[in-house]
């Protein structure tokens, strides 16, 4: 995990739901999305009763931008009606310096003070989900991957974290404990691959961010954050930083990022290098995150560039 400090004044807010979907506007959700803009978010069941052109118009209707986790920090710019616009301080984009922005129904977050928030040590969730519990061990909400809370207190099998609703426990083997200041031990690309692979089979959802499905440069960008590096959110910015790597040097973990017109035009897709001439990545609406091998495939002929993240301080 890479650290958990951002540049934040003395009170801000964080994400209060199980995934708070980011939208472009506050007119961008729809009845059928009232699942994911709630006080209280299901993203199985929402995205078990979404059509697969309804998951397509996320997309084709510029409905979604992001998403956040529980626990991830905004910073709220404006205010109108029952939606908050914010920027992602731990989502780099060249949209807004100080991070990703979008639009999030303002129930779905939660002010806190810094002081009080920003703990020494971190809980990251290694599990693809976990269950946070009450005190007495009640199962209350479930998880993403890659979640982070500030670590209140280590016991026997639990650790009790701080949430938007207060004190409340994570099992011990469902997480990893990390210096907030620095961040955890930073992987390598054959660990980033490691990783992706828990989430095989997962169906893609644009916009996503989290283990209830990832689009192609959230599934770089969570599989990154889980080995200590932070890149950018979108596969445009994030074919433009890291390490460029000549395609007959790639190696397990670099990044492949396509383009229409046969590599001319502009970067529409991101996926991992994993050896043998195959690539892991979360493709598009209705299929689920997969190993292809590239030859003789679009992919092929629309192979651009590659960057490579790991080996480096920060991404």
């Amino acid at each position: 995990m890479f650290k958990q400090s951002f540049p934040l004044s003395e009170t801000f807010h964080v994400t209060a739901v199980q995934v708070a979907t980011v939208w472009t506007n506050p007119e961008s959700a729809r009845e059928i999305d009232n699942l994911a803009i709630g006080e209280q978010v299901d993203m199985e069941k929402w995205l078990t009763t979404l059509s697969t052109e309804e998951k397509v118009a996320l997309c084709n209707d510029n409905r979604v931008q992001t998403q956040t986790l529980y626990g991830e920090a905004v910073i709220i710019t404006e205010i109108k009606d029952d939606w908050a616009k914010v920027t992602i301080p731990s989502q780099p984009s060249k949209k807004d310096k100080s991070g990703y922005p979008g639009w999030i129904p303002f129930h779905q977050l939660k002010e806190v003070r810094r002081e009080e928030w920003v703990r020494p040590e971190t809980a990251g969730i290694t599990e693809k989900h976990a269950w946070l519990e009450d005190e007495s061990g009640k199962k209350v909400r479930k998880l993403s991957y890659m979640t982070c809370l500030p670590v209140v207190q280590m016991q026997e099998t639990r650790v009790a974290v701080l949430t938007p609703q207060g004190p409340a426990f994570l099992p011990k083997e469902a997480v990893q404990i990390f210096h907030t200041e620095t961040g955890g031990e930073l992987g390598n690309g054959s660990t980033m691959i490691k990783d992706g692979e828990k989430h095989l089979g997962l169906d893609y959802l644009w916009g996503g961010m989290s283990a209830f499905g990832y689009d192609c440069s959230g599934f770089a960008y969570a599989m990154h954050k889980a080995n200590g590096f932070q890149i950018s959110r979108d596969a445009s910015d994030q074919a433009m930083h890291g390490k460029e790597i000549p395609i007959n040097q790639l190696e397990p973990g670099d990044l492949l990022f396509f383009a229409y017109e046969e590599g001319k035009g502009s970067i529409h897709h991101v996926g991992f290098y994993c050896g043998d001439g195959k690539m892991l990545h979360s493709p598009m609406t209705g299929r689920g995150i997969e190993i292809v091998r590239l030859a003789g495939t679009k992919y092929e002929r629309e192979l651009c560039i590659a960057r490579r993240y790991w080996g480096r301080e920060t991404g």
